[in-house]
């Protein structure tokens, strides 16, 4: 069996604006999101388990004026060939490759792009993964249809608390076949 493949299905969650859930429900489909601030890079952005972390960003994105009326649609999504951050396999291939990426951008005479994780935009993470993906994709002889990973946010639980208020499992879907259907969730 192919490390990188997933047999498995997640529930996730899509913050976003009512009139996107109506049509996605009607029979369109989500747009992959490609900021320069995603934070894993181009694709069409879930939480994992996460209803209500989706609402949040829902509501977050109506106070930046991107969203009218904040909602949630849910997804199954089967991972399928995942670049997984939570698995030490893959994020030590990445940490050996990022010296060859921060070179070629000092050649390119480029800046190297910041994260701002104040602002929730991740620039340098966004550049390196869209540089990095095609390398890894050649080198595995895979096309990655997802992206995972778990991100710290928020403010701890409590007085040194290593647990945080925000902390979610993010996925970018890159590859729309791996979204096998959409649902309504239900109201907390």
């Amino acid at each position: 069996m192919n490390f990188l493949e997933y047999q498995r299905m997640v529930i996730a969650y899509h913050g976003c604006d009512q009139s996107v859930v109506d049509n996605v429900l009607a029979g369109g489909e989500l747009k992959q999101s490609e900021n320069d601030y995603d934070w894993l890079g181009t694709g069409i952005y879930f939480w994992e388990q996460g209803p209500g972390r989706a609402s949040d960003w829902a509501v977050f994105m109506r106070k930046r004026g991107r969203v009218g009326k904040p909602a949630v649609l849910g997804a199954v999504i089967q991972l399928g060939n995942c670049l997984d951050l939570l698995d030490v396999t893959m994020t030590r291939r990445l940490q050996e490759i990022y010296p060859r990426f921060e070179e070629g951008l000092r050649k390119d005479g480029g800046d190297i792009p910041n994260n701002q994780p104040a602002r929730k935009m991740h620039n340098l993470d966004c550049a390196f993964l869209n540089w990095a993906i095609p390398i890894l994709e050649a080198a595995d002889r895979v096309s990655y249809h997802t992206i995972r990973g778990v991100f710290v946010e928020g403010v701890p639980l409590y007085s040194s608390s290593q647990l945080y208020t925000e902390s979610h499992i993010q996925l970018a879907v890159r590859n729309s076949s791996a979204i096998v259907g959409y649902f309504l969730p239900a109201k907390p």
